[in-house]
């Protein structure tokens, strides 16, 4: 049965889609099967795997609908053994037109039914917000990650997204557990990366991945290529980190 992961943190920029589409690449060289879902408007997760997204027919927005299944959405990218359900702007109409659907916080979790066995993960890539779609995500998702940026602000809003972590849990998914916290942008030239790193492994110690994402320029040349990091290249620190957070994950849920 596949383990769905949503990818979120209301703040932008902290490289959640940067994650979502590096650790799908990662998991998929390590033989896994994965279904990358992108529910970000915004479609950066779609663009990332050389997805043409203004051609997109059928795609996250109509899951949320339910006016097709996610089997009619699926299709191929670049990534070995990694799926997408890719995202379009229309997804921005979403969260105004599911306001008076009943069981609203529901629609991702009930059409992911029908998929959910056929993968070993599903990663849901959320937008920078806390609305609706972020909702759908965690009411679906089995646990979360959240990528937190090694610099001044970082940890501002945290304790807004735990909040909304747990108010969901209370009511719409009592399962719903924090796979981790993902330090990036870790630049250790920098005296403020490494007084961040310590400050959240203080406060949140097994929480924190030992994995540190660190800054790297081809993690942010190979989007423009259509690519993963591990497409883009693989011996790059980027692709190393990525892979060391994808084995992290695959041996704390094989245990």
């Amino acid at each position: 049965m596949g383990k769905i992961i949503a990818i979120a943190n209301q703040k932008g920029g902290v490289g959640k889609t940067t994650t979502s589409v590096n650790l799908a690449a990662s998991l998929g060289v390590l033989e896994k099967k994965v279904l990358l879902i992108d529910a970000d408007p915004q479609a950066n997760a779609s663009s990332g795997l050389g997805i043409d997204v203004e051609n997109v027919a059928i795609g996250t927005y109509q899951i949320l609908e339910h006016s097709n299944t996610p089997k009619e959405a699926i299709i191929s990218c670049s990534a070995p053994n990694v799926s997408v359900i890719p995202a379009h702007i229309d997804l921005v109409a979403i969260e105004i037109e599911l306001v008076d659907k009943e069981n609203r916080e529901y629609m991702l979790k009930q059409a992911l039914e029908s998929v959910k066995d056929e993968y070993d993960y599903i990663l849901i890539d959320c937008a920078p917000s806390l609305g609706l779609l972020t909702l759908n995500a965690l009411t679906a998702a089995d646990s979360v990650v959240i990528p937190i940026q090694c610099e001044y602000f970082a940890l501002e809003g945290l304790g807004k997204l735990l909040n909304t972590i747990k108010s969901v849990q209370k009511i719409h998914n009592a399962n719903l557990d924090i796979e981790g916290l993902l330090l990036t942008m870790f630049d250790s030239r920098l005296r403020l990366s490494n007084q961040v790193v310590e400050e959240v492994q203080k406060h949140f110690s097994d929480m924190v991945f030992k994995t540190i994402i660190q800054r790297n320029v081809k993690l942010s040349e190979a989007p423009s290529f259509g690519e993963s990091i591990i497409n883009f290249d693989a011996t790059s620190r980027g692709a190393t980190n990525y892979l060391s957070l994808a084995q992290e994950i695959i041996k704390k849920n094989s245990n």
